[in-house]
């Protein structure tokens, strides 16, 4: 995927895990995007590291990894925040 596949990739993803976790009201687009690239790196380590495909495209298994990966993220987030 390109650079531009990546960030509206991530977008969709750190968009639908911030609705999914309740966080959407204090994230913007941009929050959103890294959020969403970075649990779809997250997300394709969690599965690589059981035996199954990550992020591998623009399709809907990969976004699922992807989603799941930034709701991982948003709630180790959410952990570390509340420790404080």
């Amino acid at each position: 995927m390109g650079l531009i596949s990546w960030i509206i990739f991530g977008g969709l993803a750190g968009w639908v895990a911030s609705k999914i976790t309740g966080h959407d009201a204090s994230m913007g687009i941009f929050s959103n995007i890294l959020v969403g690239i970075i649990g779809a790196v997250l997300g394709g380590l969690v599965m690589s590291l059981i035996g199954k495909s990550g992020v591998d495209g623009f399709n809907l298994g990969s976004f699922l990894v992807a989603v799941g990966g930034s709701v991982l993220l948003l709630a180790l987030f959410k952990g570390f925040r509340k420790n404080r």
